[in-house]
């Protein structure tokens, strides 16, 4: 039983470990930090996984975990610390050849995001995974207005950042 547990865990873990390095890539900066948060988010999936009933997809729960658990550490450790830029590291996310402007606008975007806290960072990222709000709301634990009524604050709040 147990081994069938793993066996399932690590298969899901697998098709979904992208959904993992992108929160780890909004809630960090360099490489080592990226690699210290993948390894906690996955050992507190496992820790949850038996708990797992399946009353929303995997990857909806998968995020959840990920959010909550990057949310939490980053507010335990508000301490600062030098870091190095993400630039130039290599890792496991799948992405399509980008051409330079494409490089340049996300760069541009994910300074603008870094500058948002925690929570608004979660809704950012789950609308640009071209999350619906229903399943946004899931995932935050918050009414579906509630998230609308956030993401249009958070839009204003970029606009500024983007266009001061």
């Amino acid at each position: 039983m147990k081994n069938e547990l793993e066996q399932s865990f690590v298969e899901l873990l697998e098709k979904h470990q992208n959904i993992i390095h992108k929160v780890c890539r909004l809630y960090t900066n360099n490489y080592d930090a990226h690699n210290d948060l993948f390894q906690e988010i996955t050992i507190q999936l496992w820790k949850a996984y038996p708990k797992f009933r399946g009353d929303s997809k995997f990857s909806t729960w998968m995020y959840r975990v990920g959010l909550n658990t990057a949310i939490t550490l980053y507010r335990k450790s508000k301490r600062t610390i030098a870091t190095q830029d993400y630039d130039g590291v290599a890792f496991k996310m799948k992405s399509e050849a980008y051409d330079d402007t494409e490089e340049q606008q996300l760069k541009i975007l994910y300074k603008a995001v870094h500058q948002l806290n925690d929570i608004e960072k979660a809704l950012v990222f789950l609308y640009l995974e071209d999350k619906d709000y229903r399943e946004i709301s899931e995932t935050m634990g918050i009414s579906e207005v509630n998230a609308r009524v956030k993401m249009n604050r958070i839009k204003n709040k970029l606009k500024t950042i983007l266009n001061p």
